[in-house]
């Protein structure tokens, strides 16, 4: 299964804002590595045997309870990415219909309920019908943008992040580092350890994803002598494989967030993915209207 909610997008964004290219891409890169490595065995066992998560964990040992403990640290994974997408979709409809924030996440909270009570199968058929006009709009504005700007890669690689807080805003913040230890740890170029962490803290969070490819996995045919290097092609495609298109999605929020930026976006909007895209489509089209109008479309 593809990746296309826009938190990747989101979260590509915000790290790169604030820890700067160098410690984004080490962190997304190193990340997304043992993501891969972890969910290669679990996903094989998963198509294997046919079982969801919950069961995986108890037949690993964790017994009732720990898979109780895995249900519940899943389920606030889904919670947590949930509200993710309701929000960025609750910014659209303000951008778009100026709808207010609080109308919007509940439109967009209750508009998933159908999607949702008709099952796995549904969603599928409903990613499947969509997915040509997705990658469309996913892939012309970077051809569009690296045709018409190809500075805007050199001003992405070149970005360091936000300038360190002072004292005082660290101390309002209740930040938990000084100034001091940021500016040291914030070098104009190069990876930065204590940034470098910061970074991979927020996208080691996406390693529960894994449960939601097992619940694809576990209906994976049996293979047999003529369908074994397929079975094991959609194993890995669909299991370990997501985080390659995830990492290749943070890797285009990073990128659009520096161009939202270097276009005017304040640093509070430059990380919210439909003002990310609003201003990708503006090499697309000249209207304003018509730009946002397609982001709001992805």
């Amino acid at each position: 299964m593809l990746s296309p909610f826009l938190a990747l997008e989101a979260i590509g964004g915000a790290i790169t804002l604030h820890y700067g290219f160098d410690n984004a891409v080490a962190a997304i890169l190193a990340v997304s590595s043992i993501i891969f490595l972890t969910a290669i065995p679990i996903s094989y066992y998963a198509a294997k045997y046919g079982v969801d998560i919950d069961l995986l964990t108890r037949g690993a040992g964790f017994g009732y309870i720990g898979s109780t403990i895995t249900s519940l640290i899943y389920a606030s994974f889904t919670f947590i990415f949930f509200a993710l997408e309701a929000a960025i979709m609750a910014m659209a409809l303000d951008l778009l219909f100026d709808i207010p924030l609080a109308w919007g996440y509940l439109i967009s909270s209750v508009v998933i309920i159908p999607l949702v009570t008709h099952g796995i199968t549904f969603i599928s058929r409903f990613q499947l019908w969509t997915q040509p006009l997705w990658l469309t709009l996913q892939l012309l504005p970077f051809m569009f943008i690296i045709y018409a700007d190809a500075s805007a890669v050199e001003s992405w690689t070149a970005f360091a992040g936000t300038p360190p807080l002072d004292a005082n805003t660290a101390a309002l913040n209740g930040s938990t580092a000084s100034a001091e230890s940021l500016a040291a740890a914030t070098p104009a170029t190069g990876v930065s350890i204590l940034l470098f962490g910061a970074a991979s803290a927020v996208i080691f969070s996406l390693i529960a994803q894994i449960g939601e490819q097992v619940d694809f996995l576990r209906f994976l045919p049996e293979p047999n002598a003529k369908t074994r290097w397929r079975w094991w092609a959609a194993l890995i495609a669909g299991g370990p494989g997501w985080i390659v298109i995830g990492a290749i999605k943070i890797l285009a929020g990073s990128f659009l967030a520096v161009l939202a930026l270097n276009h005017g976006i304040g640093m509070e909007e430059a990380a919210d993915p439909t003002r990310m895209y609003m201003v990708a489509f503006t090499y697309i089209t000249s209207s304003p209207e018509v730009a946002l109008s397609v982001a709001g479309i992805l």
